[in-house]
């Protein structure tokens, strides 16, 4: 036994499982190879290099711990690679093409070769069903239950593991829906139910009804994930809270998740915003806009902080905007593109080169891994350019087979273009460098905001080989490597808060308010959102409960949310208050507003935030690297090869430059600073780096 008592954030990437043990001895970080099949193989192997470190058990380890965590890809990849249960709808008969006809909207309005996107159920597993509820909640058409029971029974004949059900009206009276859910859980026993006014009650019918769709398919396998996850802790010792990391930046009960694994979907990297406007805070010198980006094995995940808030974005899609899938929820605005680590390069009949968007994995992984992979990598190029220390990968954990990446580059890129080894590695950095620096010119020209005005937070394992050179290009003054960057969103795990949200809809406008409507409404919401903080009373340190509006002018199709000081309309003055909030939020999103419009209201909401800390992240336990470190060469574009310093983040003196070509590394990350770059280490701990004099803006 051990008297130290733990807490535990556990991230899972495509390529890496990241892990963070915090105890009140400080902090530690761990990485481990991500399992593809056993996701949580990887995160019992995470923990059980973090027992070696500790000197104990894992057992002794995980019976010391308090919390656990858990931000995990396995939704989205499971709804990207058709792996999620095989799913059913049952809509309003006559309504049964909301997944076909969704919203409208096109990419390319005037391309009619465009295939036409498959519903996320298809249309042989939708089924339409007797009934009818009208605006008002009348039933104007009575459920049909023996039709339902049939249906059931075709159901199970089938093999269907997951039902959606949603039916027209059903925000304002769910009565069909709950008599439906009844006969299903009756006539087809087992199967995962997901009714859409309890998860998503909007006005939306499209968003709704994709919500419900999209829910049912992962409950069965989300179920049996965190079920799993939580049963091997539980096996292993752990008796403290699990929590899961949701799309909205917070976290949630693994009980609470699996009951509605649809806020699973950006699990992990909803988090590298929260840790980049902490980092940001602390060591960012003021800065007002702050670009957070991740870069992991797999992808490279982009986020824009402003003035301190994280933004949302409410057109969540799984895929590509209008082809993919809508979630119907909001959740923090992260832009992803294939490339990372683990990026492919190849070259194209046409003797064009690419780098992803698919990448190796964990497993084969880089040609360097030696585990059979000969496709070559962003990794590989690494390794061939010597930005990348063979034997001191993952802190010597780790020896990289340099032969194998040379001859991987040397074949598929380097003959092919007719390039030196060093020329095609430079090139295959150079080209992820630019996809990289367009996905984040997209997210802050998209919001206004020039780039070259922007703090960088360099974020992810593979951030340091390419983030000097992504700031340089966008004429970013500062880049900033927190010390727990290489874990991002593990870090921001860590400070993540408990959330829920509540909402009702309710169909109003401010030129004839009907305060009885509204406040019952909010006195309902209120209720449910102090009920939940009573809940989590002695495992939290307080909450925080706001409220907030979706509004619209008349006959708008898009509504806004309007966030309210107060959950009260005691009369006329407060609905003008409320009024204005709207123009100016208009106002602020289209630059336009309508001051002489009576404004309409569709949804209330309620959300809480219960803090799970109080104080800072403590310092890394573990991020000493070698005993002795020596130049090595190293090629840069611009030099070719030279002798390169090669430093220890520890052995820096804070505040003091130096100046580049250097390379620093940690048992975690490798930071490459080009030559004209100029560095230093920061109090707390982490790195940060001018990358040129020189600034060029490129968001115009």
């Amino acid at each position: 036994m051990t008297s130290q008592r733990f807490r535990f954030a556990c991230d899972t990437g495509g390529t890496f499982t990241d892990l963070l043990v915090e105890s009140d001895q400080g902090l530690r970080m761990y990485k481990a190879h991500t399992v593809a099949g056993d996701p949580a193989k990887g995160v019992l192997d995470a923990l059980t290099k973090a027992a070696i470190d500790h000197g104990l058990e894992l057992r002794a380890l995980l019976e010391a711990g308090e919390l656990f965590v858990h931000g995990t890809t396995h939704a989205i990849n499971a709804i990207v690679m058709g792996r999620t249960a095989k799913t059913a709808l049952l809509a309003t008969q006559g309504h049964t093409d909301v997944l076909v006809l969704r919203e409208g909207g096109r990419t390319d309005p005037f391309d009619h070769t465009v295939p036409y996107p498959d519903p996320y159920v298809p249309r042989a597993l939708t089924f339409g069903v007797p009934e009818r509820i009208d605006a008002s909640g009348a039933i104007l058409t009575k459920l049909d239950e023996a039709r339902v029971v049939e249906i059931a029974k075709e159901l199970v004949a089938r093999g269907v593991e997951a039902v959606a059900i949603a039916f027209l009206w059903s925000i304002v009276n769910p009565t069909h829906e709950l008599r439906v859910a009844e006969l299903l859980h009756k006539h087809a026993p087992g199967v995962a139910i997901t009714c859409s006014h309890a998860l998503n009650p909007t006005l939306r019918e499209y968003r709704r009804t994709s919500a419900a769709a999209i829910d049912a398919s992962l409950k069965p396998l989300m179920t049996r994930y965190l079920g799993g996850i939580e049963e091997r802790l539980r096996d292993e010792g752990f008796s403290g809270r699990v929590l899961v990391l949701t799309s909205q930046g917070g976290a949630m009960a693994a009980s609470a998740l699996a009951a509605a694994p649809i806020h699973a979907i950006n699990s992990g990297p909803s988090l590298a915003p929260v840790a980049g406007r902490y980092h940001a805070a602390r060591e960012g010198d003021g800065a007002r806009n702050v670009v957070v980006a991740d870069t992991g094995g797999t992808t490279y995940d982009v986020s824009l902080v402003r003035d301190g808030f994280i933004p949302w974005t409410r057109e969540t899609w799984i895929g590509a905007p209008y082809r993919g899938h809508m979630t119907g929820f909001p959740s923090v605005d992260v832009k992803s593109v294939g490339a990372g680590g683990g990026s492919i390069a190849w070259v194209d009949s046409g003797g064009v080169l690419h780098v992803g968007p698919q990448s190796a994995g964990a497993n084969p992984g880089p040609a360097c891994y030696g585990k059979g992979g000969t496709k070559p990598t962003v990794t590989d190029a690494s390794v061939v350019l010597g930005h990348l220390d063979p034997d001191y990968f993952l802190g010597g954990s780790v020896t990289l087979d340099a032969a194998a990446a040379r001859a991987a580059i040397q074949n598929e890129v380097a003959s092919k273009l007719g390039l030196s080894i060093e020329e095609a590695a430079n090139a295959i950095l150079d080209l992820v460098t630019e996809n990289m620096v367009q996905a984040i010119v997209d997210i802050t020209v998209n919001q206004g905001v020039d780039a070259s005005d922007a703090l960088l937070i360099g974020g992810g394992g593979a951030a340091g080989l390419n983030s000097v050179a992504i700031a340089r290009r966008l004429g970013c003054a500062t880049v900033l490597f927190p010390e727990t960057g290489a874990a991002l969103s593990a870090s921001g795990a860590l400070i993540s808060d408990l959330t829920a949200e509540f909402r009702r809809p309710c169909f109003t406008a401010t030129d004839r308010f009907d305060f009885d409507e509204v406040m019952t409404s909010f006195a309902a919401l209120a209720a449910e959102a102090h009920a939940y903080e009573e809940a989590q009373k002695g495992a939290t340190l307080g909450a925080t409960i706001t409220f907030a509006v979706e509004a619209r002018y008349p006959n708008q199709v898009w509504d806004l949310e309007v966030p309210l000081e107060h959950a009260r309309f005691n009369g006329p003055a407060d609905v003008e208050t409320l009024r204005q909030a709207f123009h100016a939020a208009h106002r602020q999103v289209f630059a336009i507003d309508d001051p002489n419009s009576a404004v309409e209201l569709v949804a209330l909401v309620a959300r809480v935030r219960c803090a799970l800390r109080d104080r800072d992240l403590p310092r890394l336990g573990n991020a000493g690297g070698r005993d002795k470190l020596a130049a090595r060469k190293a090629w840069f574009q611009s030099r070719g090869w030279c002798e390169t310093p090669v430093l220890r983040i520890e052995d820096l003196v804070p505040g003091q430059n130096r100046a580049g070509p250097a390379i620093v590394e940690t048992p975690f990350t490798t930071i490459v600073i080009d030559p004209g770059a100029r560095f230093r280490a920061t109090q707390s701990g982490g790195l940060a780096v001018d990358p040129a004099p020189a600034r060029v803006s490129v968001a115009a």
